[in-house]
């Protein structure tokens, strides 16, 4: 692979990655920047003062989203979007989303140092509370500005018993006024992500750039389960209606199913449990835990649900447990442009790259803004395939190559009305 030379800054862009490390940052690597939380707010004020830097006008919504705008020939013409997000989760990594906004940035800005006048205005997003971590429903911001919100999200409530409400008010914005942040989808053309893999298949192939071609379907599920509390030395096992136990045999049905077809890319999680009472002598109670669920093939995904449910019925019903179950997020795969493919293609070659074409399993902003205009999404290398951990980790020169490629992807689209 011969690279020619790139056009954007990268020495402005490592620093800035650099330095927006710094806020929130646990540990020698690691980054934790709740949604609307103050290390959010000092990261999206530090991005704001970027992109006025760069020449943009700089706004943040009442959904908590940062906007940077640069005009084009026609400002009422449909906008060229970029952009992610830059929240992370509680025990996250200092390039998850981090890239795709200021990669779009040093996009917009090295636009704008070379005089290139866009046809369409470019707008630049960090979106808010991508991750869903602290409300447990993610891809807040962009959803918001869809008008795709669903009832009752802003009476969610973090682990502190803090609502999203509550936090959007701390943050600054108002909760009453979302309507004036939402967009005319009409006026949306496209949107474009740069984003880490959080996968292992560009590494192994030794290829630092891909081109994503789709972005699987996530169902999450929140499962309660309600025993009866006992003595832990004096009920009977037999007599038990224990909730954990009821928990621990659903997550390895979870396991198990996820786990059938070795070739398929389906996968099955649980990532948050609580028990109550939370004793070390007493029966559990209550419990309730996540299920993040994902799969290329709906169909196939649908199937497991169905399988699932019907051991969660069989289980409760063998341990004597009432059970409910929440649908949180239920997301159909999303299949990227083909004509922002071809681009991306083409752009490549003309810089000496050679992209694999792959899937995405995590979900990204772009998942929501594939229901109103075309998306296209450009995956970095990331070693050993690690994210959502302090030791997740991309190169710089990796980064610089998504980064150019998004400029010359963005560039092409631009210039076409």
């Amino acid at each position: 692979m011969v690279v020619q030379t790139l056009t954007i800054n990268k020495n402005r862009l490592e620093k800035r990655i650099t330095d927006l490390s710094q806020i929130g940052k646990i540990g020698e690597t690691g980054v934790c920047r709740l949604t609307l939380s103050d290390e959010d707010r000092q990261a999206v004020e530090t991005v704001k003062q970027w992109m006025e830097e760069a020449g943009l006008t700089a706004r943040i919504d009442h959904f908590g989203n940062l906007i940077g705008r640069l005009e084009g020939e026609d400002p009422e013409a449909p906008i060229l979007m970029l952009g992610s997000h830059i929240d992370s989760q509680p025990y996250g990594g200092r390039f998850d989303g981090v890239i795709g906004v200021l990669g779009a940035l040093e996009v917009a800005q090295s636009m704008k140092e070379r005089n290139i006048l866009p046809k369409m205005p470019i707008e630049i997003v960090a979106f808010s509370d991508e991750e869903g971590c602290r409300f447990n429903k993610g891809l807040f911001g962009v959803r918001g500005i869809l008008g795709k919100l669903e009832e009752g999200e802003l009476e969610r409530k973090d682990k502190n018993g803090i609502t999203r409400r509550e936090a959007l008010i701390q943050f600054g914005c108002d909760p009453t006024k979302l309507k004036e942040s939402e967009y005319t989808v009409e006026n949306i053309d496209a949107f474009l992500e740069m984003h880490i893999e959080q996968g292992p298949i560009l590494e192994a192939k030794n290829i630092p750039i891909g081109i994503v071609t789709g972005i699987s379907g996530p169902l999450w599920l929140t499962v309660e389960l309600e025993g009866f509390a006992g003595h832990a030395g004096s009920v009977p096992m037999h007599m038990r209606k224990d909730a954990l136990v009821g928990a621990a045999k659903i997550i390895v049905a979870l396991n198990d199913l996820a786990s059938q077809d070795i070739d398929a890319p389906t996968v099955g999680t649980v990532g948050s449990i609580n028990v109550f009472p939370d004793s070390r002598n007493i029966i559990p109670e209550k419990v309730s835990f996540t299920i993040d669920l994902r799969d290329i093939d709906i169909e196939r995904r649908n199937r497991l649900e169905e399988q699932l449910r019907t051991r969660i019925k069989e289980i409760t019903e063998e341990h004597q447990l009432n059970y409910k179950i929440t649908e949180d997020t239920n997301s159909e795969p999303r299949y990227c442009s083909e004509r922002i493919m071809s681009i991306m293609r083409n752009e490549s070659k003309q810089i000496g790259l050679n992209p694999i074409e792959l899937m995405s399993g995590p979900f990204h902003d772009s998942l929501a803004m594939s229901y109103v205009c075309e998306y296209g999404m450009i995956f970095v290398r990331c070693k050993d395939g690690i994210s959502h951990n302090p030791k997740e980790f991309s190169s710089f020169e990796d980064i610089f190559l998504g980064t150019e490629l998004l400029y010359r992807t963005a560039i092409n689209m631009a210039s076409q009305k």
